[in-house]
């Protein structure tokens, strides 16, 4: 328990005392806050990976000689991409000045284009990496240089994790396109803009549901590695730290979950409360859990794609987050897979669909580590080619199925 400095003052027996009266007085519900966690040493690289945000060059080429080959699943997954509008050279970018975006994106001014562009500004680097052929790199440019070029704001309730979203998709793509294409000149403009636009609305966080902190968080780390920004890479992770142990649980974790530095969840019923009413707490459960699986695939998403670019730029976090990254995505993938859900979690019943969220996980821990997981792999193998959620999960059977890089 922390305690104040005891003035020189004041005697022993008096400081004592003091002590006894205050644990006396303290409420027999309150909960330790959680300490903001701090890196031994600095998270950042002393040189950053290029490109190395969810996706690395080794990783690249080991897609790219597979889609040759015609190897599976990674050539119908390509087929997918390629299929989609994302990858369409015929696209217009619609970029606002303002994006306004309510919640659950009500009002819509703006939300649905900036998130869709920065995906296929995404997908169309990746159609570029794998083809080679410049259109679709041209065709990055022109819709990376059309919302750099506009946009100065992100407004209303949703502009935190809207900012998210899109900020974790726009520097998958520019790390692509600056370090394997020389055609882009307004890439410092582009920069700017992820400094000055997109950075500031999400490097703080969010007390809000634990899935638009990691969104945020994601994006905070992608841009950092963008600008190689090494204050504000060191910022996210330690953000990600308090965080994962904050949004999936473990019973090592005790009788209740822990609470993520600064959320003022300082009491039982506060805690069972942002877990949405459950009380009955299992490895792997989450926060949003009992909310529906598809708020919960963005959490999880969002926890593999972080330590998946922080494993690229030399500081692995997927040996800190590993056991609660397998049990949520084990616990979630027993119940797609059908397994009846007991009355304990959330009433025995789970709303909407976990999404196509598994394969950076799986494949770190299962294919690089060395975890059984059997849950996840069926779920992940039965629902391949993983699409993308249209907002900022896109194409992870290609990019990460069986990939050893």
């Amino acid at each position: 328990m922390r305690t104040g400095t005891i003035g020189r003052g004041l005697g022993l027996a008096t400081a004592l005392a003091a002590l006894i009266t205050g644990l006396c007085m303290a409420p027999a519900t309150a909960v330790r806050a959680a300490p903001e966690p701090a890196p031994a040493v600095a998270a950042a690289p002393a040189a950053f990976t290029h490109p190395g945000v969810l996706v690395s060059r080794p990783q690249l080429d080991f897609v790219r000689a597979k889609v040759q080959a015609g190897a599976q699943p990674w050539k119908s997954a390509y087929d997918q991409m390629m299929a989609s509008k994302y990858a369409s050279l015929t696209r217009t970018a619609k970029p606002r000045a303002v994006v306004e975006c309510g919640s659950y994106s009500n009002p819509n001014y703006g939300c649905t284009d900036e998130r869709e562009d920065a995906i296929a500004a995404y997908t169309l680097s990746l159609a570029w990496y794998i083809t080679q052929d410049s259109r679709y790199a041209a065709k990055a440019v022109e819709i990376m240089d059309a919302w750099s070029a506009v946009i100065k704001d992100h407004t209303n309730s949703n502009a935190p994790l809207q900012t998210g979203w899109a900020g974790s998709s726009w520097p998958r793509a520019a790390e692509i396109i600056k370090y394997t294409y020389s055609g882009w000149p307004n890439a410092g403009r582009f920069a700017t803009m992820l400094r000055d636009v997109y950075l500031p609305k999400v490097i703080n966080g969010s007390n809000s549901n634990g899935n638009w902190e990691l969104s945020m968080t994601e994006a905070a780390i992608g841009i950092s590695v963008f600008l190689e920004d090494r204050t504000s890479y060191d910022r996210a992770v330690t953000k990600f730290r308090g965080r994962v142990p904050a949004y999936i649980y473990l019973t090592s974790d005790g009788a209740l979950p822990k609470a993520a530095p600064g959320s003022g969840l300082d009491t039982r019923d506060k805690i069972i409360k942002y877990w949405q009413g459950q009380s009955t707490f299992m490895d792997g459960l989450s926060q949003e859990t009992c909310r529906d699986l598809t708020h919960t695939g963005y959490g999880i998403s969002a926890v593999s794609h972080i330590a998946e670019t922080g494993r690229i730029q030399g500081q692995d976090l997927y040996p800190e987050i590993a056991d609660r990254l397998r049990h949520a995505l084990g616990l979630h993938a027993k119940y797609q897979l059908g397994e009846a859900v007991p009355s304990s979690l959330c009433g025995g019943s789970l709303k909407d669909n976990l999404g196509p969220v598994t394969e950076v996980g799986f494949n770190a821990l299962h294919n690089r580590m060395g975890i059984a997981m059997t849950n996840t792999q069926t779920l992940t193998q039965q629902r391949r080619p993983a699409g993308t959620d249209n907002l900022f999960v896109a194409w992870e059977t290609l990019t990460h199925a069986d990939n050893p890089n």
